[in-house]
């Protein structure tokens, strides 16, 4: 399995196994025991380097142990911690009946006793909420020591050690704790930022920290790391060395504050580079000295970069805090409302030359009062670089509308980007997405300070000014739908303003010759020239060309990709891979107008995870994974019980479909045919059925069902002998229940040979597969990875062209009736109704009404 299958296997298993408990709290029992299994499995690959075997860990590897030359000393230095044999998470494992959750008690017990000094701040406590949770699992030893066993079974199927700039545990531990988010409500909020809401804030920072040897980063309200860790890796990428990054996290939230510190250990970050802390941002600022040495240790916190998703709105204590450096320069925010204080606290730990980026309420933008001071000073003291407006539901546990602004100490500019990115999102269960389009596009916006009508806007200071400091974003960027409009003299007289083909000017730009194919006329209103709007389009010379000249701009770019993919699949930086195909797409719409790039590169990015993950699997395996294939495994009920068992085989990477499909062609079309006659004949009974009259059908009554619209095939024999033995003239009925008879025997043996053609084709296809060539290899992976993508952004063109199309039929639709043939038709249809009224017949009372009602319709009575 592929990091992705496998973080949804261990999800669905974890999801079902916590029953009762809320997700909020089960996170911390499983995301505590991988952490725990990631420092057991690195002590034990350590001490395999130092030239220990199973063996000797076995015996060895213990607490009693304690000159300087032991195990125990050695891995302190080396690891910053100790875990004894008997504690190693491999060793509950492999303890079968025998484990017991007091065996995890004893070593959560014995691993914070043997941390190492040097490393106490990192690792202390650490696993304090997992501890004190383990009665939760359970209402006794039995069944705790159960649902903990089960746990550690399913963890254990977690590798240990990424490779090629994948960390597959990093990745299992992001999902777990994005998915158990999602599960958790509003409480969702105090430890998770979506991953893609991360992702947008890396590349805003990661762009602006290019070039830099030595980066620290800072997250005063850090969450499970997540944001901090995001960061740091995207700006690794623009970096030699990833260990030239510092990160600073700090949080409120005991468990959460865990979280932080067992998500940036597992990223293989040096312990050296993560300095953490537990405490209220606000109340307690970064502490700039260690308590047992305050004079010798002071050192002021300042950061390349800050990124925070603190809570919104919260009440906090802002008296005595007048003079606080923090807050001085700019003003106190209300006590009712944080916002602005987390800004403020972040804004003051960046350098001159760093940059910040913070999610906060919309509100922020607006309210006046204290916060309007504030918002005054940030401006005139030209901090805001940038305003980003997200998508409502976009956080879980909270459907507000939520804004990133980007701030910078010293700038040269003295204007604000304000970007309406509201309406570009996914929708995703209850919540809106940002997609991979939505992320590139906003951060490119950033980068080039582009203005894009409807979407972004770069607003000078003195029109800030103007506006009273108010930032909300309509009052600079209109997003806003067009409203639908009608021409008066066109809805009563008829005729297409030139006016609303206004709106189609890029298109006419394009396609100059097109216009005057579609309309014909020289005033303000025009006529169709046409009958068939969408052939005339289609077969428009500078369409036609427009759309050659597109399809030749991608032609090749299949071939890129298998290029850089298939032939490099075991060496390349997937990542840096990934950045080369997408700046290409971008390149190829360099002189294609019309065509919206992002679009093509969202097929990327979609088709993209697939190809990262089979990358990952040949990085890890070789090329040999490609050629292997693994028994299909699935769970039965048997006896009660979920049980596992093999039902055929499975590609490890190559699916079985995909190879039939390519290299076994002749065998799935014979097989595809036999599907398909197959398929046909319950119609042909159907006929067979209809062409019955319901005397013949009580005449066979024994050979149909109770309700006379299917064949009772084991007993059509008896029928037809009966109508043989009655005489009678029933050669049609006897050739009909004959008919179906043969219907019957088809099917019978079509699904037999069906069924042995699916188990002959299966065998075939995994014998294939085990034998593939180079050729085949390639040719397959082309199928897989590039032939989607290439396919997808090459329909774009149609696609437009189609909506184009549909956009101008609806115009010539909408004034095709004037309101002088509506009233026309109303005319007719008030004088067929009043004629109708007069056949009527009744009493005289009745008579004067119906006169009276044709009098209202405009009609005369007729006598």
């Amino acid at each position: 399995m592929n990091k992705q299958q496998l973080a949804a296997k261990i999800w669905e298993s974890a999801n079902r196994m916590r029953s009762k408990i809320e997700a909020n709290e089960y996170k911390d029992y499983i995301l505590g025991f991988i952490f725990y299994k990631y420092l057991s499995d690195k002590e034990e690959h350590w001490l395999l380097d130092r030239g220990y075997d199973k063996d000797s860990i076995r015996e060895y590897v213990n607490e009693e142990a304690d000159d300087q030359y032991s195990s125990k000393s050695s891995a302190q230095q080396s690891l910053g911690y100790f875990i004894a044999y008997k504690d190693l998470f491999s060793t509950w494992i492999h303890m079968g009946s025998d484990f017991s959750v007091d065996n995890v008690r004893t070593g959560l017990s014995s691993f914070n006793r043997l941390i190492s000094e040097s490393h106490k701040k990192v690792f202390e406590g650490i696993f304090n909420t997992l501890e004190t949770g383990l009665s939760k699992l359970g209402e006794n030893t039995k069944s705790q020591t159960k649902a903990v066993s089960d746990l550690i079974q399913l963890i254990d199927e977690i590798p240990m050690n990424g490779k090629q700039d994948y960390d597959v545990l990093g990745f299992i531990y992001e999902y777990l704790i994005s998915n158990f988010a999602a599960n958790a409500g509003k409480k969702a909020g105090e430890f998770y930022t979506p991953h893609e809401v991360s992702l947008l804030m890396s590349e805003i920072v990661a762009n602006h920290l290019k070039g830099r040897s030595e980066i620290k980063i800072y997250d005063p309200t850090s969450g499970s790391g997540s944001l901090l860790i995001n960061i740091g890796k995207t700006a690794a990428k623009y970096m030699g060395n990833a260990d030239h990054i510092r990160y600073y996290a700090q949080e409120l939230k005991a468990n959460t504050y865990n979280l932080t510190r067992m998500n940036l250990v597992m990223r293989g970050i040096l312990p050296d580079n993560i300095v953490t802390r537990n405490g209220d941002t606000l109340e307690e600022d970064w502490p700039y000295f260690d308590d047992t040495d305050p004079t010798g240790t002071y050192e002021p916190l300042y950061v390349d970069a800050v990124v925070s998703n603190p809570p919104y709105s919260q009440r906090w204590d802002p008296s005595g805090k007048e003079n606080d450096a923090r807050y001085a320069r700019y003003g106190l925010a209300p006590k009712s409302k944080a916002d602005y204080a987390f800004l403020l606290h972040d804004l003051y730990h960046l350098k001159p030359d760093g940059i910040m980026t913070i999610v906060l309420p919309h509100g922020v933008l607006f309210r006046g009062g204290e916060e309007g001071t504030i918002r005054k000073n940030l401006i005139e003291q030209n901090n805001i670089d940038a305003i980003i407006g997200l998508p409502a539901n976009i956080f879980f546990g909270t459907g507000i509308p939520t804004i990133i602004m980007v701030l910078r100490q010293k700038r040269e500019n003295t204007d604000v980007l304000i970007i309406d990115a509201s309406k570009g999102f996914a929708k995703e269960g209850k919540n809106n997405k940002l997609r991979a389009s939505d992320i590139r596009r906003i951060a490119d916006t950033v980068r080039e300070r582009r203005t894009t009508p409807k979407y972004s806007r770069v607003v000078s200071r003195e029109e800030i000014r103007a506006n009273d400091y108010n930032l909300n974003i309509p009052r600079y960027v209109d997003s806003s739908e067009e409203a639908e409009s009608y021409d008066i003299y066109a809805t009563m007289f008829g005729g297409i303003p030139k006016d609303e083909l206004k709106s189609f000017d890029q298109f006419w730009r394009v396609f100059p010759s097109l216009k005057d194919e579609l309309f014909t006329g020289d005033r303000g209103y025009l006529s169709l020239h046409t009958d068939n709007i969408k052939a005339t389009i289609r077969s428009n010379e500078d369409v036609r060309r427009f759309c050659e000249h597109y399809k030749a701009a991608f032609s090749d770019f299949g071939d890129e990709m298998d290029r850089v993919l298939i032939d490099q699949a075991e060496t390349l930086s997937v990542p840096r891979t990934e950045e080369e195909l997408a700046a290409s797409i971008f390149k190829r719409f360099k002189d294609i107008p019309l065509l919206d790039p992002y679009q093509a590169y969202e097929i990327f990015e979609g088709a993209f995870p697939g190809i990262a993950g089979d990358l990952e699997l040949i990085q890890t395996e070789g090329m040999k994974a490609v050629t292997q294939v693994d028994p299909n495994m699935v769970v039965k009920k048997k006896n009660g019980k979920d049980v596992e068992v093999q039902e055929g085989w499975k590609g490890h990477i190559l699916p079985f479909d995909l190879v039939e499909r390519v290299c076994l062609k002749d065998a799935l079309n014979a097989l595809t045919e036999k599907e398909n006659e197959l398929a046909e004949i319950p119609s042909s009974y159907d006929e067979l059925i209809e062409s019955l009259s319901e005397d013949d059908k009580d005449s066979i009554s024994d050979a149909l069902n109770d309700t006379n619209d299917a064949f009772v095939v084991k007993n059509i024999k008896g029928v037809i002998k009966t109508l043989k033995e009655d005489g009678a003239d029933n050669k049609t009925l006897i050739q009909t229940l004959r008919q179906a008879e043969a219907l019957n025997d088809k099917e019978k043996k079509l699904k037999a040979e069906i069924k042995s053609d699916e188990e002959s084709l299966h065998l075939k296809t995994k014998d294939t597969i085990k034998s593939l060539t180079d050729a085949q290899v390639r040719q397959l992976f082309h199928e897989k990875w590039a032939a989607p993508v290439e396919t997808g952004i090459l329909s774009l063109a149609d696609s437009m062209v189609d909506a184009f199309t549909k956009n101008i039929e609806m115009l010539a639709g909408k004034y095709s009736v004037t309101m002088s043939d509506l009233e026309e038709k109303i005319r007719d249809t008030e004088d067929s109704l009043s004629t109708m009224l007069s056949d009527l017949t009744g009493t005289e009372a009745d008579m004067a009404g119906i006169r009276e009602l044709q009098k209202l319709l405009g009609g005369e009575a007729h006598e």
